[in-house]
């Protein structure tokens, strides 16, 4: 009897664990992003982005960052900016993230037919008020556009970001992965507004979380 115990209970413990279910949230993201064109070379950009999280009750994270680029190219560039984060999920403490940045960006495809194909590179260096140390992360963004009818465009974009190194913020590898589907629609010269959804996943040692996210950007060019 015993002996029949000890198999059953061995059995068992060789089938597969079921996979643990990942977290889902539902957020609303905004952005506002003014380019200024200080030269024929030169050009800031500055940004704003709330996130509200948790089902969108709350404003779970703050983005303010800004970049400074020189064109080498007709259609490339490369710049270094700062960002600062605020992020306050539930709970007692929230984080003040200083980021720092060098950035590459270019066109890699551009159609009579206004297909265009854009990259950009970012590799950043993380430090926190509340913890020691820096973190590095590279991030790929790859944006396809199609024209649609009116002036309008699909937008289509995928940005994983892998932890360069690992610490008590990042674990290291592929942390997170965005993919974006929406409609550029402009409202006037130089301005465009770009609702669509988002889906990011963010990879974690226990349940991954994805987040379903609403996401409306506005784009001013000076």
């Amino acid at each position: 009897m015993r002996t029949a115990r000890l198999v059953t209970a061995c059995a068992l413990a060789a089938l597969p664990a079921p996979a643990l279910a990942a977290e889902e949230d539902g957020n609303v993201w905004l952005g506002q992003f003014l380019t200024v064109n200080a030269s024929e070379k030169v050009f800031v950009r500055l940004e704003a982005q709330e996130r509200f999280t948790n089902d969108s009750q709350r404003l779970g994270q703050l983005l303010l960052r800004s970049l400074v680029a020189v064109r080498v190219a007709p259609k490339a560039h490369v710049g270094a900016g700062y960002a600062y984060v605020l992020t306050d999920p539930v709970g007692p403490r929230c984080f003040n993230e200083h980021r720092f940045y060098e950035e590459i960006g270019a066109r890699l495809l551009e159609t009579e037919g206004g297909v265009t194909l854009d990259s950009r590179t970012r590799l950043e260096q993380r430090s926190f008020e509340e913890r020691a140390g820096t973190d590095w992360r590279l991030r790929q963004w790859l944006q396809l556009r199609l024209p649609l009818k009116e002036n309008s465009r699909l937008v289509l974009y995928t940005e994983p970001f892998i932890d360069l190194s690992a610490g008590p913020v990042q674990r290291g590898g592929l942390a997170v992965w965005r993919n974006f589907a929406g409609v550029a629609i402009p409202l006037g010269k130089g301005v465009e507004v770009v609702p669509g959804y988002l889906n990011q996943t963010v990879f974690r040692d226990g349940p991954d979380r994805i987040d379903h996210v609403a996401n409306v950007g506005l784009f001013v060019t000076f």
